[in-house]
């Protein structure tokens, strides 16, 4: 929650200076959401969905961390040992389950 505030935090200041500021980040909960809109404003903020499927993230993964979370290393992981919820009316959701890079570039 505290990495969320900070990014909030930033994307204000910069919202404040008249620029426009695109955030990617982790935020599994709704609730992570919700706080970073209340810091930001209804108003300036949008949410944009990344949606895959659970399979395609640990297939798409370079540096093999869903596989450590799975066998115990990494703990709190979101998708194996932490929840995630999606959002339920993101302004954008861009879906790229079974979508391969390739696909996405053409």
């Amino acid at each position: 929650m505290e990495n969320i505030r900070r990014i909030a935090e930033v994307a204000k200041l910069f919202l404040n200076c008249g620029i426009i500021t695109l955030c990617c980040f982790v935020s599994p909960t709704k609730a992570m959401r919700k706080h970073a809109k209340d810091i930001i404003g209804k108003n300036n903020y949008k949410e944009i969905y990344v949606c895959t499927s659970l399979q395609d993230c640990e297939h798409r993964d370079p540096k093999g961390l869903y596989h450590k979370a799975r066998m115990g290393e990494i703990k709190e992981f979101t998708g194996i040992s932490s929840p995630y919820e999606a959002p339920i009316k993101p302004s954008l959701e861009v879906n790229t389950i079974n979508i391969t890079m390739t696909d996405q570039i053409t």
